[in-house]
């Protein structure tokens, strides 16, 4: 018996509907799998500003951040209690290292639970809650990690992240508050991870600080951990007050200006520095 012309042509549909939800489904399978694994970092962006005390380029601080930045100093990383104090989240996009990054799965389906980013000594494992949890009360505790969960927009894995402790921005002193966020995004283009994050700062930056690195897969396995960091006296006393500036006073506010000639406004971080535009004020 025949078949009709319009049922095969409805069988036909079907079949072919369910191959691309398979295959939708496999490449979003693909998708979720493919960060994981060790990633070298690559040398191709400037890591500006962690070389002299007063190098705030490239950052849009308003003028409480720009004070606390200018009241910082170097010296109190001498102090005891602030050896071992770490840096914020948004690190493993500044710092040296590479990545290590595994995923924890649900034993009956192998659905992502979570992404987690390996730890260094002076920077916190970030996990990244894949399961839709919701993030916690804006008083719940703030830690160097903070609370990151992500969501996949087609091939690419966005995270967002609350709850960080204060800390700062760079080495440097620019400061970042606790009511930080950030927005990071994880591109991959073969074996080529990018990384690109967005911190908000409603405390200490006039508008949003943007940060990119880029990471190569790598063949050799990267430890997710480095030597503890262990604390020893430095000259100065538990508890004795912390080294700093009066912000109109420091020392090295000039030292750009003088060494390489950059204007003392994009020295000190003033977000109209950040613009082409400001290119043409500067040959003025």
């Amino acid at each position: 018996m025949e078949s009709h012309p319009m049922l095969r042509a409805l069988v036909t549909l079907l079949v072919t509907a369910a191959f691309a939800l398979l295959f939708v489904a496999s490449e979003s399978l693909r998708a979720e799998s493919e960060l994981t694994g060790s990633w070298a970092a690559l040398g191709s962006e400037d890591l500006a500003g962690d070389t002299i005390p007063v190098d705030y380029t490239g950052l849009p601080l308003n003028e409480e951040g720009r004070t606390r930045a200018l009241s910082y100093s170097e010296s109190q990383l001498g102090m005891i209690e602030r050896q071992c104090q770490g840096w914020p989240a948004f690190y493993f996009v500044q710092g040296p290292f590479g990545l290590k990054i595994w995923s924890d799965t649900e034993p009956v389906k192998g659905r992502v639970i979570s992404y987690t980013i390996g730890a260094w000594e002076d920077r916190a494992p970030m996990v990244i809650w894949m399961d839709g949890r919701p993030h916690p009360s804006a008083f719940a505790e703030h830690t160097r990690a903070g609370f990151t969960t992500g969501t996949w927009e087609r091939n690419t894995l966005v995270a967002s992240t609350t709850h960080m402790q204060a800390g700062f921005l760079r080495k440097t002193g620019p400061p970042n508050s606790d009511q930080a966020t950030m927005t990071t995004r994880f591109y991959r283009h073969d074996d080529v991870l990018t990384v690109l994050a967005v911190i908000e700062d409603p405390i200490y930056l006039a508008e949003p600080q943007i940060l990119t690195r880029s990471f190569q897969l790598s063949a050799t396995e990267l430890s997710p951990t480095g030597p503890p960091c262990l604390s020893t006296f430095e000259g100065r006393i538990p508890g004795e007050s912390a080294p700093h500036y009066d912000p109109d006073k420091n020392p090295f506010v000039d030292e750009m200006t003088k060494k390489y000639g950059v204007p003392r406004e994009a020295a000190l971080g003033y977000p109209e520095s950040l613009y082409p535009e400001y290119r043409l004020k500067m040959r003025r």
